[in-house]
């Protein structure tokens, strides 16, 4: 979501970086352009102009000009804005013994009935025992959804068809929950197209007579400054606790994300990166400031590697490795492992120091040469998978015949397994946040490389580049050929 402001302000920094003295004139001019970044994000003008004036009066002052490296000190600057124009954010959900009630809120097509689902998986997951009331009885759909939602991830669902009061519904579920021993109910109340009276006396009702613990509103990234705007009205309703966005995982500008705080005076708590219900998040704006420079997310990848990795897998093969034992199938495991991560060019924008990569990936599949790379090694032996240097030229055409590749991408993969190999055996003993570095330095010397020789042709430049890039490249040739030529004509001038 945040590609094309993190373009923009990184243009804007490195506009700064290249002056050989900041001058009070240049910073504005590189100041002008981050201004013009955020604009283009969609972030509200009030909040552009709040946030500039803060940074200006900082970058502007003789501390900054005089001092050894002003442009990393506006960099600094910069982040430590976005952080507080995001945050404080209180993750935690205020639970009480006994049952506490949560009530989310918001129009119709934010996400609001999926992100019930999602708030109770996660509950769930933290040794509580949730229940969601199906309490929108506008949409008769949202009840059989919610239903579904339930069976997915083992959690109860409270619903009346014969009820026509959504208080009433909402009631009843909390005396269900007491009953059944549930201590959270989740409720999820009606939307509506656009805000209007009779969805707010509703709401209100709700929260006057059932007096849930917190209040959230459930708010789509996609729809910029309307989601700004819907969540100022249903604030000024309901007085929230906080704000879930959804569908951050796509691809809006995010100015919604970074003016939501300072237009509401509501924090962001969780955000939806994703359609399955183990996609939401805990917000963190310090994490989502140095995505936004550039400057990747290794904590959430990290934290999510924890979650979704075997454990039982990663511990056998932390074993072999300390015995200095590992082989080809070892890596085909640990490279199903990082699937479960995501598509290999969002794990590359976490990675700090990776942007480059990512956009080298720009127009390539990722994910398929992975799964050429997982099919050379189906293709082997067990004793080749153990040994790869057996594999000579007569085993070479045999692995690529049966995985439909070119016998010298087998020759290609055993030669970076060497390498990667002895890189691995270094990491034995240490822990996820030094595997995911390792992951790092492994794309940098090319063995996970879309743009490596794998998977391409004889012959080839063992790069794949997209086609702005290729556009870049020749380019370049043209200017370097002319300024031979503009030489060429000097020193025969001279002569």
């Amino acid at each position: 979501m945040f590609d094309s402001l993190q373009d923009g302000l990184s243009s804007a920094l490195k506009s700064l970086r290249g002056k050989a003295k900041l001058t009070e004139t240049n910073m504005r001019d590189g100041l002008r352009l981050v201004q013009q970044s955020l604009l283009e994000a969609d972030v509200s003008f009030p909040v552009v102009k709040k946030f500039m004036a803060n940074v200006t009066e900082q970058a502007i002052g003789e501390r900054v000009l005089k001092s050894l490296d002003p442009s990393e000190q506006v960099v600094g600057i910069v982040y430590q804005e976005l952080v507080n124009l995001m945050g404080p954010v209180d993750h935690s959900l205020h639970l009480q013994s006994g049952v506490t009630v949560l009530m989310l809120c918001g129009l119709q097509g934010s996400g609001k009935t999926t992100t019930c689902g999602k708030l109770a998986a996660l509950i769930k997951q933290r040794g509580r025992k949730p229940m969601m009331a199906a309490a929108d009885l506008q949409r008769p759909a949202a009840i059989d959804q919610l239903h579904v939602l339930g069976e997915q991830i083992g959690v109860p669902v409270f619903s009346n068809r014969e009820l026509t009061d959504p208080v009433k519904v909402c009631k009843e579920a909390v005396k269900q929950a007491k009953q059944d021993g549930a201590d959270v109910v989740i409720l999820d109340t009606a939307g509506r197209l656009h805000i209007d009276d009779e969805l707010m006396q509703q709401l209100e009702r709700i929260d006057n007579q059932i007096s849930p613990q917190q209040i959230y509103l459930v708010v789509d990234g996609m729809t910029g400054q309307d989601a700004v705007n819907s969540a100022k009205a249903f604030n000024e309703a309901l007085e929230l606790d906080g704000v879930i966005m959804t569908k951050l995982d796509g691809d809006a500008r995010g100015g919604a994300a970074l003016s939501v705080k300072e237009v509401t005076g509501v924090p962001i708590k969780f955000i939806g990166t994703g359609e399955h219900l183990d996609a939401l998040q805990e917000f963190h704006p310090d994490r989502l400031a140095q995505r936004i420079l550039g400057h990747g997310d290794i904590l959430t990848l990290v934290e999510q590697a924890q979650q979704k990795f075997d454990q039982e897998e990663m511990a056998q093969q932390e074993e072999r490795l300390l015995k200095g034992e590992f082989t080809l199938d070892d890596f085909r495991k640990q490279i199903t492992q990082m699937t479960k991560l995501g598509p290999m060019q969002k794990i590359m924008g976490m990675m700090p120091g990776m942007g480059a990569m990512k956009d080298m990936m720009d127009g390539t599949d990722a994910d398929r040469d992975i799964k050429r790379l997982t099919g050379l090694i189906d293709s082997m032996t067990p004793e080749e998978k153990r040994n790869p240097k057996r594999i000579d030229q007569s085993r070479r055409r045999r692995i690529a015949a049966g995985s439909g590749s070119e016998p010298h991408e087998v020759n290609e993969l055993v030669k970076q397994f060497d390498v990667m190999a002895d890189m691995m055996k270094q990491m034995a003993g240490k822990g996820v946040r030094e595997r995911m570095k390792m992951v790092n330095q492994l794309q940098q010397s090319g063995m996970m490389d879309p743009g490596s020789k794998m998977g391409k042709k004889k012959g080839g430049s063992g790069k794949r580049v997209s086609a702005s890039n290729k556009a870049k490249s020749r380019k370049q040739r043209d200017q370097e050929l002319r300024r031979k030529k503009r030489l060429a004509k000097q020193n025969k001038g001279k002569t």
